[in-house]
């Protein structure tokens, strides 16, 4: 087996964008006409006398535009509305019902609705006289027709009249969404609107609590202040979910068995922080639990409050001790375990705010293991409230979390719950023994389209369930709250022994799900996400002789970053290898804005360096090149979505495993370059600083092992290469943690 190889010692370089993007761009499928220019001003026009007429609790207009695709951020509004300044109005985003075009809302003053009229009009007059057919992709394209037109005449100027033209050609129609009414106590998110959520609920005539507000624009309403709120202001809502979470069930089988054999007491070990149900201090390895009661004391707590707790908690310990079939090699890990449910009910809300607290007073812990979830489905349109502080948390701080993929309840509950639709985190479902879905796996995607779950492991089944211990002994257990603690295992061995950062951590972890594996399917990917986790640590960071396996990690400060200094090795001036690379990242992400959650893509692109300086993609990806003009860069939104996860922070290429080996031709340039290109769909600044883990497999056609001959390249070319000897690390573990003591 040869090791995983970590290369250090070249940074990346960092590109800026050359050029602006080549100016407006119209639909290809659609040709302007007057006529709709003309409904389109109608629309405006009336929906401006719907916000006069309302008496409203704030000052501004909330408009809706029914776009007639799936826009990329260059097509969206850019001229209409606020000028360049319209992506910036943007305050959410959801996608029809059959999730083939985006419904994107904008915060606008009256001014901007009087200026787009006018506008509207202007452009009706022009296509009245100039364009009586109307104006497709083949004229819009012909500059020399527009060259003709004394815009001055119409209030306009070329440019501005080609933007909205091609504004207008995205555009199906305007409204003002009503929100549908929820009938129960629920999270209330509002449109950002600019105006403190407090004074605007006072105005509706709603006192809210300051204990009840989650952030500016989240608050937590009772039954008759949600429908106060929805029959004097229904447009402000967002996002509605209901408060009240069932916990989402497991299997226990009640039998128990009290002669569990004892445990040494910690040392040094790394510890994991456990946010679930109580903890019961009486079990065998209690020693090696730091337990924190949560739950307020006026709230009764039944013994089986401590159950599920108990045997997360009881896993992450000694797991390999009880399941010896999932003994993975990573020892014991001692626990920080806050108890913040009791009861088959909780709020969700009151949990958000206090994983708010446990994180910011616990720094010292990088892996959380949360597998609590909701029994409620998660909405299509936007992420779970309690989902979105678990990514925000992990966007500015150095920790990971590991989420339970959910239960099933009864039959129609398919959809994962809350908060396992998190993007940052590390989302597990669970499978049999023999590597099947289970019979109470629920299924992503989330936001109808990121993979969640990311990964599955062994959870429990009738065929082989899973041995815990709760308070009253051993038990047999299955769910996918005891999947995601052996995946917590992994990641804190990774982030806390072997001394990765939680990127690398992460993309191995994804990376050895996948393997070689064909691309799956949107229906395995829903249930498997990316594959099953193998069992032994051994199998993540070591690979067969006949690959060669490395990291590299940066960040992320323009718009390209890029290193050209991989020297795979050569066989008689060829390449006689697949290749395969996996990158995660943890984004900045805005619950605000809906479906398009995310707001920085970086996209990875990975192949030798062609004579033209251009990289030979494994995957073939055309997106973000230099050449605007090149037709083959073009590649519509949807495509780009499917086919390279664009926006999503987990990508993975690779070069399909044939039986007829045809080794590739080498350029010029014998190395092998990689470049992360960001782009950001609101704030320019968004992406800079933001670290990126890849994890780069080339396998060998003829099963020859080259790994020799590439640390020593690496070495010419001046990377640091460390391989990951779990022996040496180990070592460096316990030397770093050892106790120094003083005569």
């Amino acid at each position: 087996m040869n090791n995983v190889l970590e290369l250090k010692g070249k940074r990346f370089v960092q590109e800026s964008k050359k050029g602006n993007g080549g100016g407006a761009a119209i639909n290809s499928k659609v040709v302007v006409t007057n006529n709709h220019v003309k409904k389109l001003q109608s629309k405006l026009q009336s929906l401006r006398e719907f916000w006069m007429n309302e008496d409203k609790p704030f000052s501004g207009i909330l408009i809706s535009v029914h776009y007639n695709k799936i826009v990329a951020k260059t097509n969206r509004i850019s001229g209409l509305f606020k000028g360049d300044q319209s992506n910036y109005a943007i305050v959410g985003a959801k996608f029809n019902t059959e999730k083939t075009k985006h419904i994107i809302t904008y915060f606008l003053e009256d001014v901007d609705i009087e200026d787009s009229i006018k506008l509207l009009e202007n452009v009706s007059k022009v296509l009245t006289i100039y364009f009586t057919d109307g104006i497709s992709k083949e004229v819009f394209e012909q500059k020399i027709l527009f060259d003709r037109i004394d815009f001055k005449k119409y209030f306009l100027s070329k440019t501005l009249f080609r933007q909205i033209v091609a504004d207008v050609s995205y555009i199906d129609d305007f409204e003002v969404e009503m929100a549908r009414k929820h009938d129960k106590e629920s999270i209330i998110t509002l449109f950002d609107i600019g105006v403190d959520v407090k004074s605007v609920f006072n105005k509706i005539g709603i006192d809210i609590l300051s204990s009840r507000i989650l952030d500016n624009r989240t608050v937590y309403l009772d039954e008759n202040q949600m429908n106060l709120l929805y029959e004097k202001a229904p447009y402000l809502v967002a996002m509605a979910t209901e408060n009240l979470s069932d916990l989402s069930p497991d299997d226990f089988i009640e039998e128990y068995e009290s002669d569990i054999t004892s445990i040494p007491n910690p040392g040094i070990e790394p510890t994991i922080g456990v946010i679930d149900t109580l903890f019961d201090k009486r079990v065998y390895f209690s020693k090696w639990v730091e337990y924190h009661d949560m739950v307020d004391d006026n709230i009764p707590k039944g013994q089986n409050d401590y159950r599920h707790g108990t045997a997360v908690s009881s896993i992450i310990v000694d797991g390999p001790k009880m399941n010896p079939w999932l003994d993975d090699g990573c020892g014991r890990f001692k626990v920080r375990h806050f108890g913040v449910a009791a009861g088959a009910q909780f709020s969700s809300f009151t949990i958000i705010k206090l994983i708010k607290i446990i994180i910011e007073s616990n720094k010292d812990i990088k892996v959380w293991n949360i597998s609590l979830g909701s029994n409620q489905e998660i909405n299509d349109n936007f992420i779970s409230a309690e989902a979105a502080v678990l990514d925000q948390i992990q966007h500015e701080n150095d920790v990971i979390f590991v989420v339970a993929g959910t239960n099933k309840s009864r039959e129609d509950v398919n959809k994962i719950g809350s908060p396992a639709d998190s993007i940052n985190s590390m989302v597990v479902n669970a499978v049999t023994k023999s590597g099947l879905s289970t019979k109470y796996s629920r299924k992503g995607l989330a936001l109808s389209f990121f993979a969640k779950p990311d990964v599955s492991y062994y959870g429990g089944s009738e065929e082989q369930y899973i041995q815990v211990c709760e308070p009253l002994g051993a038990t047999f257990v299955a769910g996918t709250s005891f999947a995601a603690p052996w995946i917590a295992r992994k990641l804190a061995y990774l982030i806390d022994v072997l001394g990765l950062n939680r990127e690398i951590a992460k993309a191995l972890i994804i990376d050895a799900a996948r393997g070689w594996n064909d691309a799956p399917t949107p229906e395995e990917v829903a249930l498997y996400g990316h594959g099953i986790v193998p069992i032994k640590i051994t199998d993540i960071i070591q690979t067969p002789e006949d690959e060669i396996r490395f990291l590299v990690t940066d960040v992320s400060e323009k718009w390209n970053t890029y290193n050209y200094h991989f020297p795979i090795p050569l066989k008689a001036d060829t390449y006689p290898y697949y290749a395969r690379a996996t990158m995660c990242y943890f984004p900045l992400c805005d619950r605000a804005q809906g479906v398009d959650y995310t707001n920085t893509e970086l996209n990875l692109h990975f192949g030798r360096i062609q004579d033209d300086g251009k990289l030979n993609e494994i995957n073939d990806d055309k997106q973000n090149l230099d050449d605007i003009g090149e037709s083959r860069s073009y590649i519509l939104e949807g495509d780009a979505r499917e086919r390279f996860r664009k926006w999503d922070n987990v990508k993975y290429i690779a070069e399909k495993v044939k039986d007829r080996r045809v080794p590739k031709k080498s350029y010029r340039n014998k190395n092998w370059g990689m470049e992360i290109k960001t782009n950001n769909r609101l704030d320019p600044e968004d992406g800079v600083g933001l670290r990126f883990g890849v994890v780069v497999t080339i396998k060998e056609m003829y099963g020859i092992n080259r790994i020799d001959e590439f640390i020593k390249n690496c070495n010419l070319n001046g990377w640091l290469v460390n391989a990951i000897d779990i022996q040496n690390r180990i070592e460096i573990h316990e030397k770093i943690n050892e106790e120094i003591r003083f005569d």
